[in-house]
């Protein structure tokens, strides 16, 4: 090669000395980031479909509600704020299934966690940013059919007192059942790399035992043993909310028989709520020790 051709080039490297953030902005990012990932924003227009149409999906029997309410001048909404989350079970799940494996089964797969940051993140911050992100958009998915409900009972001159104390219930109902529900749907995609495994285990954690609970609680009722009927709503994600609603928010119960849990035992059903939050918290930090993170 001719030495005529060869070219010397400063480029000018110098020393960063701009602020540095720290951790708790590489949290705060990677929640963002995957917050807006599991509706899709900041990726492909493919990746959108599904959680927006599940999202409408959420909103139009609110919608639908407040359209008769206000049409027949209806002094109550057909279905209470603590309920809907109950009514809608079916697309929450979907909605869990499909995004809790994308927020960590590509990380897992791919091992591309350490390329997030320009130094490594630690391991309980990448665990509360996507615990923190899933939590949060299942609490939007939750969260936006009552709103429209609440603005529509308002719209519907219905009694402001007791629509707003119904809907604070529901927001404090949905909260819990995002931490639930976030938590669980996070440990079951982390175990697996397989985005398929990971869809396939979240729903069945959620529609398969609540399946069996349902069908058994029935039994029982049916036996009249309507005290087996409150214990067995123990053993399924959704009841758990349902049963704790019951208990402590004034929501009616879709057990079957005359009542839901009593107050003494919905304390039992706070705690086991409790303790699957707490408990899938920390089997994701030992998920994540143990790959390394």
């Amino acid at each position: 090669m001719s030495t005529d051709l060869t070219r010397i080039h400063n480029i000018g490297y110098r020393n960063y000395d701009g602020p540095r953030l720290g951790r708790a902005y590489a949290r705060r990012s990677l929640y963002s980031q995957s917050l807006r990932g599991s509706y899709g924003l900041g990726r492909s227009a493919k990746s959108k479909i599904l959680p927006m149409i599940l999202f409408a999906v959420m909103c139009v029997p609110a919608a639908i509600m407040v359209a008769v309410a206000v049409a027949t001048d209806l002094k109550d909404l057909p279905v209470s704020y603590t309920r809907y989350a109950i009514f809608t079970q079916a697309i929450i799940a979907l909605f869990l299934a499909a995004q809790a494996p994308q927020s960590v089964s590509r990380d897992l797969r791919f091992k591309t966690v350490p390329l997030y940051f320009s130094r490594p993140i630690e391991r309980v911050d990448y665990v509360l940013a996507k615990y923190g992100a899933m939590a949060s958009s299942l609490f939007i998915l939750t969260a936006a059919p009552l709103v429209v409900l609440y603005l529509g009972s308002l719209l519907a001159k219905m009694d402001f007192l007791d629509q707003t104390k119904g809907f604070g219930q529901g927001l404090l109902s949905v909260a819990l059942l995002s931490l639930l529900f976030g938590g669980l749907g996070l440990v079951m995609a982390a175990l697996t790399p397989r985005r398929g495994f990971g869809v396939a285990a979240v729903i069945a954690t959620l529609t398969i035992t609540y399946g069996a609970v349902s069908t058994v609680q029935a039994i029982a009722s049916a036996s009249d043993a309507d005290g087996a009927v409150q214990w067995l709503g123990l053993f399924s994600p959704i009841t758990l909310i349902d049963g704790v609603q019951t208990a402590f928010l004034g929501a009616t119960s879709s057990f079957p028989g005359e009542a839901g849990p009593s107050a003494g035992v919905g304390v039992v059903y706070l705690l086991v709520v409790l303790a699957l939050i707490l408990g899938s918290y920390a089997v994701l930090m030992g998920r994540y020790r143990k790959v390394g993170l």
